[in-house]
């Protein structure tokens, strides 16, 4: 009984094998990359730069990372805040119960396509439609510029 393959069979064998570790190695398709993360409803769309961990830029104003903060990159692992300095990320975040930011997930193209609240424009100007109406005291209005009343 002869145990031992032989020489076409071996190679044969072996070729087989080689093409199935290389199908292995081959990128994925690209549908497999536009994988989106499902985010909380509490989440938040914002501009991130780490100025030096733990503050942070927020949209442009200061805030302050929680002393559990987790930052999550596009493939889900944690990355480090020190990594991000001077870095900006458009990200989702959540804050904890102190208002600290605790949760931030840096967003790939398809995610930062999906609609979030956060990132709504401010102006800093008044339309002609908006003069027209009568203007209300929000509380924060300095003294000087409150409306006149008439004295009775």
């Amino acid at each position: 009984m002869n145990r031992c393959l032989h020489a076409p069979q071996g190679l044969f064998l072996g070729l087989i094998a080689l093409l199935i570790s290389f199908a292995g190695l081959s990128p994925q398709p690209a549908g497999a990359q536009e994988f989106v993360r499902q985010f909380p409803a509490a989440a938040r769309r914002a501009t991130l730069e780490v100025t030096t961990p733990p503050n942070v830029l927020i949209n442009g104003q200061a805030e302050r990372l929680s002393p559990g903060a987790r930052i999550k990159g596009l493939n889900n692992q944690l990355i480090l805040s020190g990594t991000l300095v001077g870095q900006r990320v458009l990200v989702n975040y959540l804050r904890d119960p102190q208002g600290l930011v605790h949760e931030v997930w840096i967003l790939s193209e398809a995610e930062a396509r999906q609609k979030r609240s956060g990132m709504e424009p401010v102006t800093n100007f008044i339309f002609g439609s908006q003069a027209d109406q009568p203007k209300a005291d929000d509380g924060k209005t300095p003294f000087n510029q409150l409306p006149k009343f008439p004295q009775q």
